[in-house]
């Protein structure tokens, strides 16, 4: 069967990736639930976020395929990926803790321009004027919602810029791997590498004395119900990007990222009266139309398109 991405495919993946895109905020308004309300540092989340996340996936995949993870194809690229992730998700965690889960997210959007460019560079992907303007417009939309700024948050305002350097390398692994391996084997590598890197971090922090690797067991109440419930969205979701990246291109996907600032505005008001302004529901408005379009443009190609069958 051939590999080559359809407009069938590519569709199926936009509507996948931007599924996701809605829900794993949910993830990012627990961190800063533990962190801020359980007093639980940045560190620490991060290390239960993996470790969870390896006990959803790792049943999974014994299950299903119990010899898989010991003939990987791509290991050492997979728990590469792993490693990334994790510290792409410190920064993330670190930043949500002193700053409102939406201003994040507009500092973070600098990241669908990274990965844009990083696929027509080197993985040859054709970027087109119009997929190019539907980013710009959406991080122009993102910027509206929150108008960051580094007078107001300091040197803190950089931790989402690192956030979203190392996740464009994840992302970008997550497609330059390709088949290799199934997105299980390569969500469960990511675990076990995530789980890792952090509980050596934690270590180092902790002893270093800094309070951002502070660490205590949780509770047996509704700390630890969240925190299982974290490394379930992160470890099922994630599994769901890797599927939407190989059923498109990423720079296709990249304006979906955008949609997380919708979860996150929403989340911020719910969770920690953050109540949007006039300005920041024009953004959301324009970030939605961004990915919609692209979804529309696709879709008319889709039907302009007949595919010749394979003889």
């Amino acid at each position: 069967m051939s590999s080559t991405i359809t407009n069938a495919s590519a569709l199926k993946g936009m509507l996948i990736m931007a599924g996701c895109m809605i829900v794993l905020p949910v993830m990012d308004a627990i961190a800063k639930y533990m962190a801020v309300s359980e007093g639980m540092s940045p560190g620490q989340v991060t290390f239960y976020r993996f470790f969870f996340q390896l006990v959803c996936t790792l049943p999974l995949l014994m299950i299903m395929s119990p010899r898989a993870l010991l003939s990987a194809k791509r290991p050492w690229l997979n728990l590469l990926r792993g490693a990334l992730h994790a510290a792409a998700s410190l920064a993330f965690f670190a930043a949500v803790k002193y700053m409102p889960l939406a201003d994040v997210f507009a500092i973070y959007f600098v990241e669908p321009f990274l990965l844009t460019m990083m696929s027509a560079f080197f993985l040859g992907e054709k970027v087109g004027w119009m997929r190019w303007t539907a980013i710009a417009v959406g991080f122009v939309g993102a910027m509206i919602v929150i108008q960051p700024s580094f007078e107001v948050f300091g040197w803190t305002s950089l931790l989402p810029v690192a956030c979203a350097f190392l996740f464009t390398l994840y992302l970008f692994l997550n497609r330059a791997l390709g088949d290799g391996d199934s997105p299980l084997v390569m969500q469960t590598m990511a675990g076990i590498a995530g789980a890792v890197f952090m509980g050596v971090t934690l270590l180092i922090g902790h002893a270093a004395g800094d309070e951002n690797f502070e660490m205590a067991l949780p509770g047996w109440g509704h700390g630890l119900v969240l925190l299982i419930l974290l490394g379930s969205i992160s470890g099922y979701m994630h599994l769901l990007v890797v599927k939407a990246f190989r059923l498109a291109p990423v720079s296709l996907l990249a304006p979906f990222q955008y949609f997380e600032i919708i979860s996150a505005t929403i989340l911020g008001y719910m969770l920690f009266s953050d109540f949007p302004t006039a300005s920041k529901w024009i953004g959301i408005v324009i970030i939605v139309a961004s990915g919609l379009f692209i979804i529309w443009r696709e879709r008319r190609a889709a039907r302009r398109i007949t595919e010749v069958p394979e003889v």
